[in-house]
């Protein structure tokens, strides 16, 4: 059984989002693209189209939409920070009629799930933690928890944390340390692994990401996305870039970023 995906889908894949580098109040809404492929072919899958809000520097919220490389929409992601900026409330509907969100509620979470247009919506509501089990965090919230400890992370240290995964109705504990260093068009980078902190690492893919050294940017991420194949509905496995260009295999006409 194949558990990786099904764990995974819950978390910021196909879905994480740039850290806005030192957004101000004259910048409410950041606009940028990230480039998605086929983690073992390299094949271009899909564009993201990232626009995110913001007030005197704090990210509020804001939207991802997702377009195959024939210029089709997959699907459209809205984020809301005001409640939390670690579990955010989110909705992924996609072009399948799929669906997974996060609801907030006054004694935690309601976690949601749809498999396809004519499926029905399933619900699991999830009391938040008592104090001293781990932050919680879904979806992007999982970026404002490592950007907030990544000096330690940099530093060896391991951090730990709970994942609320819509794809599952579930949560799950997970840690993140760091794997590594690599050049990333010239720059050196800081590779961080995500894994789940038992032994379901041993069925779940794990998931990297590649920082700048000063950790205002995330540059790459790798694994399982939370977007379906169309043809196959299956997960996609990814490798998304956030570059200052678009790359060379890009398609040749890129959906607008002001929508």
């Amino acid at each position: 059984m194949k558990l990786g995906p099904n764990i995974l889908r819950g978390l910021v894949l196909g879905g994480l989002m740039l850290l806005a580098q030192s957004a101000t109040a004259d910048e409410p809404v950041r606009r940028f693209y990230g480039y998605a492929y086929d983690l073992d072919s390299g094949r271009y899958l899909y564009t993201e189209v990232h626009a995110q809000r913001f007030e005197q520097g704090r990210w509020l919220g804001g939207t991802i939409d997702y377009y195959a490389a024939d210029g089709s929409l997959l699907g459209r992601k809205t984020l809301d920070f005001s409640r939390d900026a670690y579990a955010p409330q989110f909705r992924l509907e996609q072009a399948d009629g799929s669906v997974l969100a996060l609801a907030g509620q006054r004694d935690g979470v309601e976690l949601q799930r749809r498999r396809g247009a004519d499926r029905p919506l399933e619900r699991k509501h999830i009391t938040a933690p008592a104090a001293g089990d781990g932050t919680l965090c879904a979806d992007a919230g999982l970026l404002n928890l490592i950007h907030r400890h990544l000096a330690e992370l940099q530093n060896g240290q391991a951090l730990r944390f709970t994942i609320l995964a819509a794809g599952s109705l579930d949560s799950f504990r997970f840690s993140a340390r760091k794997s590594g260093e690599r050049m990333v068009d010239g720059r050196r980078a800081i590779a961080l692994r995500l894994e789940p902190d038992s032994l379901l690492r041993l069925l779940a893919a794990p998931v990297e990401l590649v920082y700048a050294p000063d950790g205002d940017r995330l540059l790459e991420l790798r694994g399982p996305s939370n977007i379906r194949d169309p043809r196959t509905h299956a997960v996609y496995n990814t490798r998304v870039i956030y570059p200052d260009r678009a790359p060379a295999d890009a398609p040749a006409t890129l959906p607008p970023l002001d929508g």
